[in-house]
This record gives C-alpha cells, sequence and structure tokens, in this order.
C-alpha cells in the first residue's frame, strides 16, 4: 500500500472511530481557544481546562486580559506548568490583539505566529478549530504515529508538518490530526505501543509482533 493509500486508510478508520472530535480545550470564542492553547504547552489539556473558567470569568475579552497585571494573572494559573512565562505570553498577547488588530484573533498562520507564546502548532489548532482553515497540528503524538506509520522519516516538527501535507488530503488536516492524537494516546503509545490490538497492525511499517 503505498504512502498516500495507506494515509487516506487510516483517516478512514480513525474517523469513524472517534468521530466528532472537535477541540480538546473548553472555549466559547477564537480567543478563549488561543489563550488556552497557549496555556496547554507541556501541560496537560485536562489541567487547563480547570484553569481557564476562573480566568476567562476573571479576564473575558483581550482587552481585560490585557490590562490585568502579572501577578494576577499569574495567580490564577499557577498550577499550569511555567505559569509566570505564560502569563506574561498571554497578558502581552492580548495586548497585541487590542491594540493592532481590533481586539480580534487573527485568522492566519503568518499573523498569529508573530504573538508571544504561539508557534506553528498553535497557530494550526486556532485556525482549524476556530476559522474552519485547515491545518496540521505536529503534537508528541502526531509526530510519534506518523513515523511509525512511515507518513514521514523527520523529526523537527515542522519538517514532519510539511510531510503531513504531502499525504494527507488538506480537507482532512485539522481533523485527522485529532484523530491521530487520540490514536497515539489510546493504543500508539509511546512506550509499550499495543501494536497487538491495533487496527493498523496489518499495514504498519514500525508493527511490534
Amino acid at each position: 500500500m503505498r504512502k498516500k493509500e495507506r494515509a487516506d486508510y487510516v483517516y478512514d478508520v480513525l474517523n469513524k472511530k472517534f468521530p466528532n472530535v472537535g477541540t480538546f480545550l473548553d472555549h466559547k470564542n477564537p480567543f478563549e481557544l488561543l489563550i488556552a492553547v497557549i496555556l496547554s504547552a507541556q501541560c496537560t489539556d485536562a489541567r487547563v481546562n480547570i484553569v481557564t473558567p476562573a480566568l476567562f470569568k476573571e479576564f473575558p475579552t483581550p482587552l481585560t486580559l490585557s490590562i490585568a497585571t502579572h501577578k494576577e494573572v499569574a495567580d490564577v494559573i499557577k498550577s499550569i506548568n511555567f505559569f509566570n512565562t505564560k502569563a506574561k505570553n498571554i497578558i502581552k498577547t492580548s495586548q497585541i490583539l487590542v491594540h493592532e488588530y481590533n481586539s480580534d484573533v487573527p485568522a492566519s498562520l503568518k499573523d498569529l505566529v508573530t504573538l508571544p507564546g504561539v508557534g506553528r502548532k498553535t497557530a494550526n489548532v486556532v485556525l482549524g478549530q476556530a476559522f474552519g482553515i485547515p491545518g496540521i497540528t505536529v503534537d508528541t503524538h502526531v509526530k510519534r504515529v506518523s513515523r511509525r506509520l512511515g507518513f514521514t522519516k523527520k523529526l523537527d516538527p515542522v519538517d514532519v508538518e510539511f510531510d503531513l501535507m504531502k499525504c494527507w488530503k488538506k480537507e482532512t488536516w485539522t481533523e485527522y490530526s485529532s484523530v491521530l492524537i487520540l490514536h497515539g494516546r489510546s493504543t500508539c503509545k509511546a512506550q509499550n505501543p499495543h501494536c497487538h490490538v491495533c487496527e493498523f497492525f496489518d499495514i504498519c511499517p514500525s508493527k511490534r509482533k
């Protein structure tokens, strides 16, 4: 089975197994999603979802967050990894949104990656989940599973992303990222992958017998 055919097959199977996944981070609008994704770096989605309700109750808009003090924000998010740096980033990001984007979240990769704490992974989550613009989110699960399934041999997330663009259909990019993350969490684990129960055992170049 050629790479593109394998990619289509994997997506079809996982999309049926995990229908209508959506985002893993609770949010009501693009601003909340942007802030939540910034906070989620090197932190679990579950922890972020515990923290953000209080954060958005206190600072519901870019303006209110832009004028908050570092201590006010840090106190709310202190249970999140690297909370001091992230408090600084989300305040500065909010200031930029207010002063340069009329408090709106920009809907372009070029603009999003200029915001503090926002890389291509964060930007692609926002584009896909908030604006319906296809984007590939290369987190640790997508990188690992894509390499095992033979979609890429690269290690750098940006290189992996561009390889996946070549074999994934563009309209599936956002959803494919989400279902591959779930497959990585549930079956294709970093340690002791459950190859014996994996739906792709017969076609996986990295299967462990």
